[in-house]
């Protein structure tokens, strides 16, 4: 990994400070929507802490189980060693979803209503502590300027692929997000949305296969996307009586023009930024 600098014996990676950055870069757009739409900023900021440490959590667990088991059966140790790196960002979501809708039934918070509020923030999140990744993707075929040079060979920045999408998807959901017409449609647009990003990333990647040209990430791609288009027919017939609602929420604000120029203004310097690094 790329160091940035030393404390005493203690290495302070660029990686680790890019997902520190879009945790609360992510965490600042969940507090703006929150307050747009007069949630419960307290609740809000509770909920945000609690799921991304359950997020933490979940993507340990779940590389450690699906993408490498054997190797952690044989040396138990090394699966607290985090900062040698494998954590799954779709671990990572699974259980972080998992772990809010049992926070949000116990403290009596809207689940659905909470996960459109947070959907932006999560995707931004991502796209800023993907620039950091040490995790290149596949050798290139061909002579491509835009590739990375390591250890002598031209791979794909998969990193950077995934950046820009996520920050495609970001733009949409910003826009979205004042015409939804039930709770939780942003939210399930964030998750096939991601999902499929991460579905053509990962053929850039190297993973365990499972079958043929597709690997365990591709798979779960897959199972996600499912789930959440059977999870989205349910809502929305369930959230019928609060179409009007919803829309008439959402109208009060438009998105300015200068949220659209910061925005491409972070895609270039995190282009300009990884390959800086790298």
């Amino acid at each position: 990994m790329v160091e940035a600098f030393r404390i005493g014996h203690f290495s302070i990676y660029v990686f680790g400070i890019t997902i520190a950055l879009g945790i609360l870069i992510g965490i600042l757009i969940m507090l703006k929507e929150g307050k747009r739409k007069n949630q419960d900023i307290d609740k809000l900021s509770d909920l945000a802490i609690y799921t991304i440490i359950a997020s933490l959590i979940g993507a340990r667990i779940f590389y450690v189980l699906v993408f490498n088991l054997d190797y952690y059966l044989a040396n138990p140790k090394a699966v607290f060693a985090i900062r040698n790196g494998g954590m799954s960002i779709q671990g990572g979501l699974i259980f972080g979803i998992a772990f809010a809708i049992w926070y949000s039934k116990r403290k009596k918070i809207n689940f659905l209503s909470v996960a459109d509020t947070f959907a932006p923030g999560i995707i931004i999140g991502q796209a800023i502590g993907r620039v950091g990744c040490d995790v290149f993707g596949i050798p290139m075929n061909k002579q491509y300027s835009w590739g990375v040079m390591v250890n002598n060979q031209l791979l794909h920045p998969a990193q950077i692929y995934e950046v820009i999408l996520d920050l495609i998807l970001f733009t949409y959901l910003w826009k979205k997000r004042h015409h939804i017409k039930y709770d939780g449609e942003l939210f399930i647009n964030y998750i096939i949305g991601f999902s499929v990003i991460r579905f053509i990333v990962e053929f850039f990647r190297t993973n365990p296969m499972v079958v043929g040209p597709f690997s365990v990430a591709h798979i779960t791609s897959l199972i996600i996307i499912i789930v959440a288009i059977i999870f989205n027919n349910i809502i929305k017939k369930n959230n019928k009586g609060n179409k009007s609602k919803t829309k008439k929420q959402n109208n009060i604000s438009k998105n300015p023009t200068y949220h659209y120029i910061l925005i491409a203004g972070l895609g270039v310097f995190s282009v300009w930024f990884y390959y800086f690094i790298h």
